[in-house]
């Protein structure tokens, strides 16, 4: 856990440095917090950066149809971490999707909550590679890689599937959100990391999977503190 908030704050300062490049648009969602309700966020370009999440109540007005006043009066609830999952599951993607069943831990028991995300969508550059290859990432000279997200799994039937049985292909909810790639590749100018089971574990036996980063190039003058 304390790797995955350093790495957070050094996105979030990557970020800093990176608005004074071009932001696609910034955007916020909210969605109330019955368990089946689905909190969508998507970039027609570039790809998701979170900024801010809350899951809980910061005030009275937010989803309160039909609902008691004892349920909505506790407006200083939240659930600590929140942004670290929701940045898990959502930064470097062009779409991502999820609801309230993601957080095992209700931080007001008899409120009504809901969660808001905000979130800016940024240039990125998207890389796949498939199982038992090498991926390689590479900037320009005076530049050095930023990881916006990684993971390892299948999310659908077509990418890497030339040849391969359809039993292999049949799993598309295979996911390891892996923070391995950033550890290794940020503030390098070029890195090569293997797309296989040794490197990242396996998170679906008998799947043919892959690997997907998302990065940025930013200017070596911007390095960033080592984590």
């Amino acid at each position: 856990m304390l790797h995955f908030r350093v790495s957070a704050t050094l996105l979030l300062a990557a970020t800093c440095l990176l608005m004074m490049k071009t932001v696609f648009g910034t955007k916020r969602v909210t969605t109330c917090g019955d368990v089946y309700n689905v909190h969508r966020l998507s970039c027609d370009t570039g790809r998701i950066v979170v900024k801010y999440a809350l899951y809980g109540r910061r005030d009275s007005k937010t989803c309160i149809e039909g609902r008691p006043y004892s349920q909505i009066s506790n407006t200083h609830c939240s659930l600590e971490g929140t942004l670290d999952i929701i940045k898990l599951s959502c930064d470097g993607k062009t779409e991502c999707e999820l609801n309230p069943r993601v957080f095992s831990k209700d931080p007001c028991y008899g409120t009504a909550k809901y969660l808001e995300t905000t979130y800016d969508c940024f240039p990125a550059i998207n890389f796949d590679a498939c199982e038992g290859s090498l991926a390689h990432l590479q900037c320009d000279e005076g530049k050095i890689i930023f990881i916006y997200g990684a993971n390892y799994g299948r999310h659908d039937r077509t990418t890497c599937s030339y040849n391969r049985p359809t039993s292999q292909l049949q799993r598309i909810d295979c996911s390891d959100h892996s923070r391995k790639v950033a550890n290794i590749c940020n503030g390098q100018n070029s890195c090569t990391i293997s797309a296989t089971n040794s490197e990242f574990g396996d998170p679906c036996v008998g799947t043919y999977k892959y690997l997907e980063v998302t990065y940025t190039c930013i200017l070596q003058s911007q390095q960033l503190p080592n984590n």
